[in-house]
């Protein structure tokens, strides 16, 4: 999953000013709690998602991701650390928390809009706020599930306010 992402960031960062820059996966980063020196950006997209017991599928555009970013000037690498929230099946007893699949195309969008904040952040370019938008490529059904939404039941949820209560799309 990882190679997806840095290979949408590989084009995407080409001509930022020479540095390099690397996404690693990264379960154990907090919201509002970067390193000292890391900035954070937290985007939402699309993304589809299997249970790994009864085996069913649903989509959502809720799908909250969390980066944590820092580049070091002396040695001109960039470290990008990336959390995906994750949803869990609402049809089984004991439910395991599943990891989301984006599309490339979704892929590609969140990268984009990272490396923006990137730019911005780390080289203070002026690029407005303009973002592109995710691509609804699956399906999916009714309402945001906030009671199986990771990010919803860590308060995070882009469009929760109250974690017991579910999101309207």
């Amino acid at each position: 999953m990882v190679s997806l992402w840095n290979s949408s960031l590989l084009k995407k960062t080409s001509d930022l000013h020479g540095d390099t820059w690397n996404i690693e996966i990264d379960e154990t980063i907090v919201e509002n709690s970067p390193a000292l020196n890391w900035y954070q950006y937290i985007s939402g997209s699309f993304a589809e998602f299997r249970c790994s017991l009864c085996t069913r599928t649903w989509g959502s555009s809720r799908v909250q991701v969390l980066f944590h970013f820092h580049l070091n000037t002396a040695s001109r690498q960039g470290t990008i650390k990336l959390r995906f929230y994750k949803q869990e099946c609402k049809t089984c007893s004991e439910p395991q928390w599943e990891d989301a699949d984006f599309s490339v195309n979704n892929t590609d969008v969140l990268v984009e809009r990272l490396v923006k904040k990137i730019r911005m952040r780390c080289y203070g370019e002026d690029l407005g706020e303009a973002n592109r938008s995710s691509v609804f490529d699956g399906r999916f059904n009714g309402p945001h599930e906030s009671a199986h939404c990771e990010a919803c039941r860590l308060g995070i949820c882009s469009q929760c306010t109250n974690s017991l209560q579910p999101c309207l799309m």
